[in-house]
């Protein structure tokens, strides 16, 4: 699994920072997790296979998030495409995807299906991961999301196997995947003789616009990697209450409770720029030293830990 910086910026674009967007890649699969301006400028510089984007994630409506949706939209159309794209998002979201189709006249020659989120709930999943939605604290309606794997099965012992007269070749792929086998001599044998432990899976976590929430910290907790907000630094805190944003510690904060692995700060306020950003991250990294600042077209990976 691994995680692009399509954009780090909040409010408008810079010449150097396009607006908040995150890909997520895991197993083939294309996850987009809002669509800030320049979105597609950053998918083309990186070279990524974006028109087979599974499903987009939207946070919120405010248009430094979603104003790069209906490009991609559009383009998607250019290439054969029969599986639906699905959106995700607060209410208002389903209007804007309609009214933008609708106003620019769009030819979509695949199905686009648009669920909003009212509560607090798992919006997607697949065999083996699930993507929940929970709610922050914004100016309006605003979501919060983490992709969570479940757990992968132990690992695989071929001197048990061997030891229980289990051939090579496809009865080992099965006790792998879960499955009992007969063994040679008529014998059941079960995948827990000859598995480990189950190993946990990865977590990856996508928070922004917001402010500070202890339930956040519940939410993303043990995530392999925290993409949150960090949009000003801490002498601006009473701005950043009265707009809804979280300043640097805060961000540092959730990071270091909820002991995630890695957190990439994302969503600068445009007053700093990319030299001033060092003031976030002595802030963040005061609180919780790991802290790291995210940049356009930053490629994160996210590794198994076992």
């Amino acid at each position: 699994m691994e995680a692009f910086v399509l954009g780090c910026g909040g409010m408008m674009p810079l010449p150097y920072r396009h607006l908040t967007s995150v890909l997520l890649r895991r197993d083939g699969d294309l996850f987009l997790f809002d669509g800030g301006e320049g979105t597609q400028v950053s998918l083309r510089r990186l070279n990524l296979k974006w028109k087979k984007i599974d499903a987009i994630f939207v946070s919120h409506t405010h248009a430094d998030h979603v104003t790069g949706l209906p490009g991609i939209l559009m383009l998607s159309a250019q290439v054969e495409r029969t599986e639906p794209l699905y959106i995700y998002g607060p209410p208002k979201i389903k209007e804007y995807i309609e009214t933008s189709r609708k106003v620019l006249d769009m030819y979509i020659n695949y199905p686009i299906i648009v669920k909003e989120i009212t509560a607090p709930c798992v919006v997607h999943s697949g065999k083996d991961y699930y993507i929940r939605a929970f709610p922050l604290e914004h100016t309006k309606t605003c979501v919060g999301y983490t992709l969570e794997e479940l757990d992968r099965p132990g690992e695989f012992n071929p001197e048990k196997a061997e030891a229980l007269k289990v051939p090579r070749g496809p009865l080992w792929s099965q006790l792998q995947s879960g499955f009992e086998v007969t063994a040679e001599d008529g014998t059941i044998v079960k995948p827990e003789q000859v598995l480990g432990p189950k190993r946990s899976g990865r977590k990856f976590s996508f928070v922004t616009d917001t402010l500070f929430k202890p339930s956040i910290i519940d939410e993303v907790r043990g995530s392999d990697l925290l993409i949150c907000e960090c949009m000003f630094e801490n002498a601006l805190i009473d701005q950043a209450k009265e707009k809804k944003h979280m300043i640097a510690s805060q961000a540092a904060t959730i990071a270091k409770e909820a002991n995630v692995r890695r957190m990439c700060m994302i969503h600068y306020s445009p007053r700093y720029n990319d030299k001033e950003l060092q003031i976030l991250l002595d802030e963040a990294q005061a609180v919780w030293p790991k802290a790291e600042l995210s940049r356009d077209r930053m490629h994160i990976e996210i590794p198994y830990v076992d």
